[in-house]
């Protein structure tokens, strides 16, 4: 009997125990186990039961992020796949290797433009000037111009010529007054030697170049001091460029810029800045920077859109590495600006980070502080990274702290943005 006894403890016994250590270590787990709502990732209950917001059943927390702070979290490989996320080891870069890129067109030299007036009042009779863009040089035949002033003119200096030896003053004021309407000691000799009155009396070119705007059409009236037309002296042009105001800081007259054009994009045009507009637009944010380049053989066209790339300048702290990341990586919501850097590890464990943008630089930013080099961030699907940090209750873009940014029936019913307890939350709905 004594035998039988003891051969049934060691058999029934340790089986036993087993089964009460398996039941324990599962209790264990069980009661480890946190539930939480798929729609408000905010609550957190130790048992199974409905949301105490929106009313769902609670599922099962995800335990794989014990050991993560407030702003890290993880995400399968299946999930960066289907999401089409991809990282980007940063590096530095310097302004000699990106320069600054700034885009533009090509201006008429405002200098140079040259506005063809009437000397007297009259009708065009001839425009020898049919279109813009023709070219015109100084002393060329514009129109012919009948003016009753200019006829009446004529008839007192052909009188006062005939009364000359008795009042001399009188002719030489009418001759005078002639003159004052721009013409020439040769054209009054013309027409005291003559003696015929011109009707029709011709309009000469003051300067060369070509013709930008044409104002007047050949049969209209014209007064005293209108504008006939528009010459521009194209051997010089201007190269205008708008840059915004966070690359003023590194732009300053003197800089040297290289010049390329759509028309010929391989040939670099070497200049200096010139001027810089010290008034904003403050339509476009941009300021006017300009360089004067040498147009003789007519090779830039006004109108034509241009590309300059600024050379850094030796001995200037600019020349010094610095991060640059991609315009995508970045998240800005107009106080902050955010990345996510991915952790080094064998699971992908996204970081969130706050950074310091510095200037714009064509595609990217330039990060003053927050980031070193060789650390990996998201250039791409930098917002659905993002929207799984949120769905994790983790820190996000738009709530720094933590927790669901997308509020759900809570906002509607006047329930508060977390509830510690099913009971509390229930005491608000009634």
């Amino acid at each position: 009997l004594i035998t039988g006894l003891f051969l049934g403890w060691l058999l029934f016994g340790n089986a036993s125990n087993s089964e009460e250590k398996n039941h324990n270590h599962e209790t264990s787990e069980t009661k480890n186990q946190q539930w939480t709502c798929s729609m408000h990732p905010q609550i957190m209950q130790p048992e199974p039961g409905d949301c105490p917001i929106c009313g769902m059943d609670l599922i099962p927390a995800e335990t794989s992020a014990d050991g993560l702070e407030a702003n890290q979290f993880k995400m399968s490989e299946n999930a960066l796949a289907l999401a089409n996320i991809e990282t980007t080891v940063i590096n530095n870069s310097t302004n000699e290797a990106s320069g600054f890129v700034l885009s533009g067109k090509i201006n008429e030299n405002e200098k140079t433009n040259s506005i063809q007036t009437v000397h007297f009042g009259g009708r065009i009779e001839k425009l020898f000037v049919n279109s813009t863009g023709e070219k015109v040089y100084q002393g060329q035949q514009l129109a012919l111009i009948y003016s009753p002033e200019l006829v009446t003119a004529q008839k007192e200096l052909l009188t006062t010529l005939a009364s000359k030896s008795q009042d001399l003053t009188l002719y030489n004021a009418v001759r005078n007054k002639l003159k004052l309407w721009k013409l020439s000691e040769k054209q009054i000799d013309k027409i005291e030697a003559s003696k015929s009155i011109i009707t029709n009396f011709p309009m000469y070119a003051n300067v060369s170049g070509i013709v930008t705007k044409k104002m007047v059409e050949e049969g209209n009236y014209v007064k005293e001091g209108q504008s006939l037309l528009m010459i521009s002296n194209l051997n010089t042009v201007w190269a205008d460029f708008d840059a915004y105001e966070k690359q003023l800081s590194s732009i300053k007259v003197g800089d040297e810029i290289s010049i390329t054009t759509n028309a010929n994009p391989n040939k670099e045009i070497k200049a200096k800045i010139s001027f810089i507009d010290p008034v904003l637009n403050t339509l476009t944010r941009t300021v006017t920077v300009r360089t004067t380049l040498n147009n003789k053989k007519g090779a830039l066209k006004p109108g034509m859109f241009i590309k300059g790339i600024l050379s850094a300048k030796e001995g200037n702290p600019q020349n010094e590495a610095f991060v640059t990341v991609p315009k995508t990586a970045v998240l800005w919501t107009g106080k902050r600006s955010v990345v996510y850097v991915k952790q080094q590890g064998t699971e992908p464990i996204f970081e969130l980070r706050a950074v310091t943008l510095g200037n714009e630089i064509g595609s990217s930013y330039e990060i003053l502080e927050g980031l070193t080099t060789n650390e990996e961030i998201v250039t791409n699907g930098t917002f659905t990274v993002d929207a799984a940090a949120q769905l994790q209750g983790k820190k996000s873009m738009m709530s720094p702290a933590g927790g669901s940014v997308v509020r759900g029936h809570e906002n509607h019913m006047g329930m508060p943005d977390s509830a510690t307890t099913q009971k509390e939350a229930l005491a608000v709905v009634e």
